[in-house]
């Protein structure tokens, strides 16, 4: 998966850079920050999963690179004892972007995107991308049960500085502001794929946390 990863991000960054050394120090920084020890899902499988999906639905997307750029970024900075994570990923997106030929509006959307991710609420609505790029980052919530079962542990390790009696109340408030969203999922084909088991396990998982 690294080795296809890399590929991926080299091919996307010589479309706006020819300097080969730049890109693969950006790279580096990528799979150093995304290997962190702290990091049990919120790591280079989760960007991944989110540029192959982006793969799968290029059809549907309006700028596909504006949403990998976003994608590669919006977890470059993660400590769960910080709230300005998605701030400071934001920044060190631009930062990098400002050094490849990468068009002003444009850098300034991934910046945007980025932030949509602190709170997943869409704050671009030019079109469908920026609800994609929600929708892939939280996939995760409508895939089968073992799958998501796998993904509470890892962010409870995530987590695992905050004791039970801080963690389980913190989690149950971000499980319920899903729970009494209109719809978890931005766009219809997720809504279609993903909203029904999303709900089921996000109730399933308030079940445990009761426990």
């Amino acid at each position: 998966m690294i080795e296809n990863a890399h590929t991926s991000w080299m091919q996307l960054g010589r479309k706006y850079s020819s300097d080969e050394q730049y890109l693969q120090f950006v790279w580096e920084k990528v799979l150093k920050q995304h290997s962190a020890k702290n990091r049990h899902y919120h790591n280079l499988n989760h960007i991944w999963s989110m540029i192959n999906q982006s793969n799968e639905f290029e059809k549907d997307l309006n700028d596909k690179d504006l949403i990998d750029f976003s994608i590669w970024f919006h977890d470059i900075i993660y400590k769960s004892t910080k709230k300005n994570n998605e701030e400071e990923s934001a920044k060190f997106a631009l930062e990098v972007l400002t050094k490849l030929s990468f068009d002003t509006d444009k850098r300034q959307k991934v910046y945007n995107f980025i932030l949509s991710t602190k709170k997943h609420q869409v704050l671009d609505r030019t079109n469908l991308d920026n609800s994609y790029l929600l929708d892939f980052d939280l996939s995760i919530l409508g895939k089968p049960w073992v799958v998501y079962e796998k993904y509470i542990q890892q962010i409870r390790r995530e987590y695992k500085i905050y004791p039970d009696i801080l963690y389980k109340p913190g989690r149950k408030k971000v499980l319920h502001s899903f729970l009494e969203r209109e719809t978890l999922y931005f766009t219809e084909k997720y809504q279609s794929l993903f909203e029904v088991t999303a709900r089921e396990n996000l109730s399933r998982e308030i079940e445990l946390l009761n426990l």
